[in-house]
């Protein structure tokens, strides 16, 4: 199965920038497409960004359209969360997730994805 592990969380201040990483192993991932949700402690899970296995169709809420941009480099096995312009409200554990891209339509559902990350902690401060 594809294995995933998101790298790249940490503190940083509101108005800053964090690049996550998304690694995967066991399966070529330029054959996934590719999700990420975020959660906030104590609340529901949240879509963020989607992107199709060749990666040339993006996806997002309108709430992080312009300021979150995904993207991958399938020769590395990894994609990528740029986030800017951050805000405290962007605080959660950030996961990465993976589903078989047969050419369907980009997903912010969680339930169609079949593999995910452990999570990596984003904390931003005011």
């Amino acid at each position: 199965q594809v294995q995933l592990g998101e790298s790249g969380g940490g503190l940083v201040q509101a108005g800053g920038s964090l690049r996550l990483s998304c690694a995967a192993s066991g399966r070529t991932v330029s054959k996934y497409a590719m999700g990420w949700f975020r959660q906030p402690a104590g609340k529901e899970q949240e879509f963020v960004a989607a992107i199709d296995g060749p990666g040339g169709s993006t996806y997002y809420p309108n709430s992080i359209k312009g300021r979150f941009t995904i993207s991958r480099d399938n020769a590395k096995n990894t994609v990528y969360l740029q986030m800017s312009s951050l805000k405290p409200e962007d605080t959660a554990v950030y996961y990465c997730a993976a589903r078989p891209d047969r050419g369907q339509v980009l997903s912010p559902r969680p339930a169609v994805y079949d593999y995910w990350g452990h999570g990596t902690q984003v904390t931003v401060s005011s």
